[in-house]
């Protein structure tokens, strides 16, 4: 990839929520998790590396004592197809006898939200809820649904807020669908 290409891309995509629509839904996110999770002193377990964003704005939107861990599993590793889940890094923190609430960027198929869900529950987590910022619309998840979900986006590949094109653009401050995908 080169400097055009990428800048290409971005030109060319559809912005399908602006960093305005984001912010909204990630405020209404920050409240149903403080509802549900704030007198429980909760783990919030980033996914590395798409959740990097979208967790970092919802943190700041979390009043309440929390800790904060990540773990890094992934299924793209810089391509636009997922293949086999790799783990790079399992979290520092103790998981036994607490509450996890996992932060990740999409939920596309599932597989990846889902293994960690299953690498969280036998590392003995307590309770565990799931926060996506975007959900994608189609029919080929395989029976894991996010418990907070920020955006429901149409069947299309996207960037920005975290999500990556080919390793970049995940500093794009709103969400685009590539042209053609």
């Amino acid at each position: 990839m080169n400097p055009d290409e990428i800048n290409k891309v971005l030109a060319e995509a559809d912005c399908l929520y602006s960093q305005a629509d984001v912010e909204k839904q990630l405020e209404r996110v920050a409240q149903a998790i403080t509802a549900d999770h704030a007198d429980k002193l909760p783990i919030v377990l980033c996914v590395m590396t798409g959740a990097i964003v979208p967790a970092g704005h919802l943190l700041t939107r979390l009043h309440f004592p929390l800790e904060v861990d990540y773990i890094h599993a992934t299924r793209y590793r810089g391509d636009t197809r997922g293949g086999e889940i790799h783990w790079e890094m399992e979290p520092a923190t103790e998981l036994r006898n607490r509450d996890v609430i996992i932060v990740d960027d999409i939920l596309d198929e599932g597989y990846t939200l889902a293994s960690i869900v299953e690498y969280c529950q036998q590392a003995g987590a307590a309770n565990i809820s799931t926060m996506v910022l975007v959900e994608k619309q189609h029919e080929r998840k395989h029976g894991i649904q996010a418990d907070y979900v920020g955006l429901k986006i149409e069947d299309r590949y996207v960037f920005g807020y975290g999500m990556d094109y080919k390793g970049y653009l995940r500093n794009i401050a709103g969400i685009y669908a590539v042209k053609g995908m």
